[in-house]
């Protein structure tokens, strides 16, 4: 590519399909844009398809305000067999009949809404002392596994057509849904894992605004990219002068006006409308957290 693209940052919507590892499709956005710095914002697995949002450039700095979102999906779960991932893709390790009523499949499912405590899977990428856990478990190697605190804001069902489920569920970050099919099965005794998962929003994020990771282009590529404030359009927005956009660049404080936002995280521009970066609210003063301001200028 004979264009400079040392400057270059922003935002890609993606639209993984099954098969992929996120890893995987990080490196066709690295192939098609010519840029190294690239992340992804929240792993999704081999097996599922949907919303990924890969930052490009310095918009790598911002990936954390993408990733602590809440996240929506719809997911096929198969009851009577449970396996060892908790998807399609392992071995099935136990099996039983299908039985149960209607009241007990809502009674099980009203269990999941709300804060609940979960188990990753064994084979996820979480990491136990800096190994993920499938690395583990491909060795054949036990450890205990922490359990995590999450939130399940909706779950629905939408089909059942014995022994599969489909569901709709919205939840906190960092909620595996695997776990969700295992521990549903394990309540209605007769196991259960994922079939079929695809995410369809990550916040405010949707998955119908993105392009599909086959139809990305060396050609087509930077007409999908987002400008990297993007990533935090969910907060709140500060108007600052242009002294008070330069202050800040320079590491210093800026007082903080009645008229202004009171939440602590927010993102602020300059009055030419240029995104300053992510400033704090501490002391009656904010100050710079993350600065873009000025990015063009000094990347040359």
């Amino acid at each position: 590519m004979s264009e400079n693209i040392s400057h270059i940052e922003g935002l890609l919507l993606i639209d993984k399909p099954s098969g992929p590892t996120s890893h995987d499709s990080v490196n066709v956005v690295r192939r098609v844009s010519g840029i190294r710095r690239v992340g992804h914002t929240g792993t999704l697995d081999p097996l599922a398809s949907g919303l990924m949002i890969i930052c490009l450039g310095r918009a790598t700095r911002l990936a954390e305000y993408v990733s602590s979102l809440p996240k929506s999906y719809r997911a096929a779960v198969r009851l009577g067999q449970e396996t060892d991932s908790y998807d399609s893709e392992g071995a099935v390790v136990w099996e039983r009949e299908v039985n149960f009523t209607p009241e007990e499949l809502n009674e099980a499912l009203s269990s999941f809404r709300g804060d609940i405590v979960q188990k990753p899977p064994l084979f996820s990428a979480k990491k136990i002392n800096g190994v993920p856990l499938y690395k583990l478990a491909r060795k054949g190697q036990q450890v205990p596994i922490p359990e995590r605190s999450v939130t399940v804001y909706d779950l629905e069902l939408i089909s059942w057509e014995q022994p599969d489920i489909e569901l709709l569920i919205s939840c906190s970050a960092g909620t595996y849904i695997r776990s969700i099919a295992h521990d549903l099965g394990s309540i209605l005794n007769c196991g259960g894992h994922i079939t079929a998962l695809r995410r369809t929003s990550i916040g405010d994020f949707y998955v119908d605004e993105s392009v599909s990771l086959s139809d990305l282009s060396q050609d087509n590529w930077m007409s999908h990219l987002q400008p990297s404030e993007t990533a935090v359009r969910h907060l709140p927005r500060l108007a600052l002068s242009e002294q008070e956009s330069l202050s800040l660049f320079n590491g210093q404080v800026v007082e903080y006006q009645s008229n202004q936002p009171r939440d602590q995280l927010v993102k602020a521009y300059d009055p030419h409308g240029q995104f300053v970066g992510i400033v704090v609210l501490e002391d009656q003063f904010w100050r710079a957290k993350k600065i873009f301001y000025g990015s063009v200028v000094n990347t040359s």
